[in-house]
């Protein structure tokens, strides 16, 4: 039974490469979507005291992010940057927001330290151009 799951571990990562990769795409899209959307999104993140750019680099990281991931294309970079993002969340919106938020929020991050460990498993690019 263990070599039959073991086979399959590919499988999973793909599975978790495009739950990740859809979650962070949308929330993404919402933010970089029009002009007005992301700078409410980087006032957001100044008034977290944090520099107004990393607000663009927050927004693009889950959208483009997002799409490397479901691309499994340069995977385990993207999931580094999504993990830093998410952890980033976690500690300063998601813990103060209740357990409902920061419980996907840290979802969202273990998700993505995942892959960043794992790779992108079947049916990626970065499998096809030898990258994984």
């Amino acid at each position: 039974m263990t070599r039959f799951l073991n086979n399959l571990q590919p499988w999973g990562a793909l599975l978790l490469r495009l739950a990740l990769g859809l979650s962070v795409v949308v929330h993404g899209y919402q933010k970089v979507s029009s002009h007005a959307a992301l700078d409410r999104f980087v006032h957001s993140v100044v008034v977290m005291g944090l520099p107004y750019w990393l607000g663009y680099v927050s927004a693009f990281t889950e959208f483009a992010g997002g799409i490397l991931v479901i691309l499994g294309l340069f995977t385990r970079f993207a999931a580094g940057m999504i993990a830093i993002n998410m952890l980033t969340a976690l500690f300063l919106v998601g813990i103060h927001h209740g357990f409902g938020m920061y419980n996907y929020i840290a979802d969202l991050a273990a998700i993505a330290i995942m892959l960043l460990f794992y790779g992108a498993g079947a049916l990626s690019l970065d499998r096809k151009i030898g990258f994984s």
